[in-house]
């Protein structure tokens, strides 16, 4: 190692990272407004163990998204927060689905397995049965007494 701590955290969209300051100039709103729409349920970042709120990269696009809705489209607050809910719902519809589609996916390997080894056990000393052709001699064939004896 070169002596330098390596950090263990993996960083994502959902990692709380920015304070309200920093979260207000990159969404362009003012903090005030931010606390606004936490109290509102519109944005909830996470909180630090001193109650300070944390705002993840997809919370910034959320309050971006709010703004949006509210000054470019004129939907009231409480409209925004339904749309945010149904939202969510679709997503986690979508995740739902997308989770049992693998399932009947998997099923169906499954099923397509168990099927080739049913063919696969199959007796291969049985002829398959063809009709008489015309002209040709007709066998009958009879099983013959067991002997009391045998």
């Amino acid at each position: 190692m070169d002596g330098r701590r390596r950090s263990h955290y993996q960083l994502n969209d959902d990692t709380p990272v920015y304070v309200i300051s920093v979260a207000a100039q990159l969404s362009g709103l003012h903090p005030q407004t931010l606390r606004q729409y936490d109290r509102l349920g519109l944005v909830s970042p996470d909180r630090t163990a001193g109650r300070g709120r944390r705002y993840s990269a997809r919370d910034i696009e959320l309050l971006r998204t709010v703004q949006a809705l509210s000054q470019d489209e004129g939907i009231n607050l409480a409209g925004i927060k339904r749309i945010i809910e149904l939202e969510n719902q679709v997503a986690a519809l979508q995740q739902r689905v997308a989770e049992l589609s693998a399932a009947v996916d998997g099923a169906a390997a499954v099923l397509q397995q168990r099927e080739a080894q049913v063919h696969a056990s199959y007796r291969r000393d049985l002829v398959k049965y063809q009709p008489p052709v015309a002209g040709n001699a007709l066998v009958v064939w009879r099983p013959t007494q067991k002997r009391q004896g045998d």
